[in-house]
Order: structure tokens, then sequence, then C-alpha cells
């Protein structure tokens, strides 16, 4: 099955809140003849678009290929959270990797936020950035364990940024009667995701990069130079990157081995008005605790953006609506009769151990997928450290690719049966509350 056409119009965006108030950004050609470049960058999401711009801004020749539309997948699709730290907890990649490789990687993510503030600001992007993400338990022993995570990364690593709520303040924050408290992290931010995208392409293209849309890589040929095939014509470089995460397809079988697509899925409704107020209090976002993770915030206009369901096929639910809306409803029960305007589903990829997976598959080809519903920082960071690995500089890249990577059991042919038993499970658990 080819993920890129399985649920999508071919270069259209899928009708979500963020394409209907996305920035106007005209159309890209498709390729339609041979080209040379420096570096080709295959896939045109935060990871691509980030590689091609730092590449172009040091005076490399870039061409960026996407199938669809700049943004057209999960950069363009996803909760809009910057997130702190790496998608791992701190503790678990200390036992992982050691002290040494977890507080570089520690700081690779504070790096990672701070890219993305800066590129927002640097080139002026209009996204609705905004400071604040809590972390929220479903229970006592929850809210304990969040409350000790962030006295770790207190003592450890000198962060200052996170504001612990006992259940009376994390009521106040939010007001659900689901949640126990937790803790604001207002060192994180959350963003219009697309339009972050948009503004980042835009920012390429003046740098230099030539961007084509409309064109599927169908295949590569390694060597000196690499030569990257389309339909119509082909891009030969001195560099390839892969930035493809949960559309590589059959591109690359070592990072196919290791990266999944799955699927997730977001409703926005109707303005709530003053009802606003009985879902948050302050313009922040929310995660929660659960394995099937229920993600929130407020749309500049008023909507709840709701992320949540789970789903063990690569086929969309044909009611995304009604998918979102239980566990919408589980959480805020007074909105059981909202309206819905709009509901989509985006495809991303996750790794065994939820880190990015970041490797050379070739002396001249760099790979990074994988981001576990934490790329927004975590993919622009990426496309950073390949830009940077290209010119020499490859330090953060191999602390990035030092991590142990895990292939699926099964490769690619059982790994998603084995996945819908896995989440199966951790779903019944959440639903169990244990």
């Amino acid at each position: 099955m080819n993920l890129l056409y399985s649920n999508d119009r071919k270069a259209e965006y899928p009708a979500s809140w963020y394409a209907a108030t996305a920035n106007s950004v005209d159309r890209f050609p498709a390729l339609c003849k041979d080209e040379t470049a420096d570096v080709c960058v295959v896939g045109a999401g935060y990871t691509g678009l980030s590689a091609a711009l730092h590449l172009a801004e040091a005076g490399l020749n870039v061409v960026l290929l996407e199938a669809h539309r700049v943004g057209f997948g999960a950069s363009g699709r996803n909760g809009g959270q910057l997130g702190s730290a790496q998608r791992m907890d701190q503790e678990d990649l200390e036992r992982l990797v050691g002290n040494d490789d977890a507080a570089k990687l520690w700081d690779l993510a504070e790096d990672a936020k701070d890219l993305v503030k800066s590129l927002i600001a640097k080139h002026q992007i209009d996204c609705d950035l905004k400071p604040g993400v809590a972390v929220l338990g479903l229970s006592s022993g929850e809210q304990e364990d969040l409350h000790k995570h962030a006295a770790h990364l207190s003592d450890r690593y000198r962060y200052d940024q996170i504001q612990l709520l006992d259940e009376d303040t994390g009521h106040a924050l939010c007001p659900s009667p689901t949640y126990k408290g937790g803790y604001l992290d207002m060192g994180a931010a959350h963003l219009h995701p697309l339009n972050f995208a948009l503004g980042l392409a835009q920012a390429a293209v003046k740098a230099g990069v030539r961007i084509f849309e409309g064109t599927e890589v169908t295949g590569i040929d390694e060597g000196q130079p690499a030569k990257v095939q389309t339909a119509n014509g082909t891009v030969s470089a001195d560099h390839v990157i892969l930035a493809c995460n949960g559309y590589l397809g059959d591109l690359n079988r070592k990072v196919a081995s290791r990266v999944m697509p799955i699927n997730n899925f977001i409703a926005a409704t109707e303005p709530l008005g003053a009802d606003a107020a009985r879902v948050l209090t302050q313009d922040v976002a929310v995660a929660d605790t659960k394995f099937v993770v229920n993600y929130f915030r407020l749309s500049a206009d008023g909507r709840l953006l709701f992320g949540g369901g789970e789903s063990y096929g690569y086929r969309f639910p044909a009611d995304i609506a009604a998918k979102v809306r239980k566990p919408m409803t589980e959480i805020f029960p007074h909105l059981h009769d909202v309206k819905i305007d709009y509901a989509w589903g985006g495809t991303l990829a996750i790794t065994m151990r939820r880190m990015p997976y970041l490797t050379r598959v070739a002396p001249n080809i760099l790979s990074a997928s994988g981001y576990s519903g934490h790329g927004v920082g975590t993919a622009t960071h990426a496309g950073q450290l390949m830009a940077l690995a290209i010119q020499g500089q490859a330090e953060g890249f191999d602390t990035m690719a030092r991590v142990p990577a895990l292939p699926f059991p099964g490769g690619s042919a059982l790994r998603s049966p084995l996945l819908v038993l896995a989440m199966t499970w951790f779903a019944l658990r959440d639903r169990l509350g244990f």
C-alpha cells in the first residue's frame, strides 16, 4: 500500500482547520526535466525544509522534491506542540545511553526548541507561536510521577521553566474532572503547524532552494553522484537527504525496518465562545499521560483542537469526527453535542524506542525520521543536523545516530500486525486505568 495516496487526494491538503486558515502560498511546479544539485532533499516537511534552508544559506545548490504539497504530511497536520526534551524520558535515556550522552541529548532537545523559535523570529513566520504546554495525569500516582520527573529535570539539567500543578491548580488551568494535576512547561510552546511549514518553504526559496511539488521519488541510484529518479526527470546530486518520515515507502529498507507509519486524528470544534473557559483558562496546549495520548489546545478563533483516538490500519476511518469525539467527550463531557467543523487524519512515524532514527544509509545519503509524535522541534532540528553533517560538522548528528535503534520484529511484513496487538493492549490499559 502506498501511503502517499491511500487517504488523500493527490497534491491537495486535507480538509483540516489548518488548511482552511493557511497563509497563502503559490504552488511550486513539478519536476519536468533532469536537474543537478549539490544536495537533493526528498520530502518537504519540517525535516526537508529545514535541511534545504540551512544548506542553501551555507551556499549549496539544493533541490527539494515533494510528492504532494509543502507541509502535506504530518508537518501540516499535527497538534502543533513544541515540546521539551526528547520523546523518551531523560531518566530512560540515562539508563539507555549513559549520563554523558543523555546530557548531550537534552542539550540537543533544548537546541531544537530554540531553533524553531529563532526561525520563526528570523523569517517573520506568522504561525501563532505561543508559550506553554501542560502535561496532565489521570491519577494521583501519575501526578506524583510527573512531579518527580520535573524535579529530576530541575536538579540534573537546571531546567527552571516548569510550574508544578496539584489537582486544584490543574483544574484551575484545565477544568476537566478527568485530570489530577501534573505540570505546566512554559519553555515549551504551540503553533499553527502548517503555517510554520509554509513559512520555512518561503524562507528556503528566498535562500535559493528549488522546490518541486507533485513530484514523487520512485527510486534512488546510489553512487557519486547519486541519482534520484522521478516520473518526469532525475536529480543528480553529490548528497541526498531522505526526509520522508511516514511516507518513506520502499525507498530504503534499512530505514523502513526501524521506522513504522501510523495514523492519528484531530478534530476542530465550532468556536466555543464563553465555553472555551471550561476547556482551558490559559492559552496553552495540553497532553496527557495515556499511552494513546490525548492532546488539545484552543485555536486562535476559539475552537477546541483535539487529537485522539487510535486506529489500527493504514486506512483512515470513514467517520474521523466520531473517532475523535469519543475521547474528547471523555475528557470534556459537556461538549457531547458540540458541532465538529473539521476532522482529519495524518500519517506520522514511530520507532521501537520512540526516539528519532538518524542514520547514514550510504556514504552520501542521510536519513532522519521516526519522531514518534515529537516532531515540531525534533524534525526541524534533524534537518539542521543533517545540513551540518554534510558540511563536515557531524557531532550533533552522530550523537542522535548513536541512540540504539531496534528493528521492528518481523520486518516490514509483520510489523503492522504486531503493532495492532501491542496498541490494543495499551489502549485496554488506558481504559482500565493501570
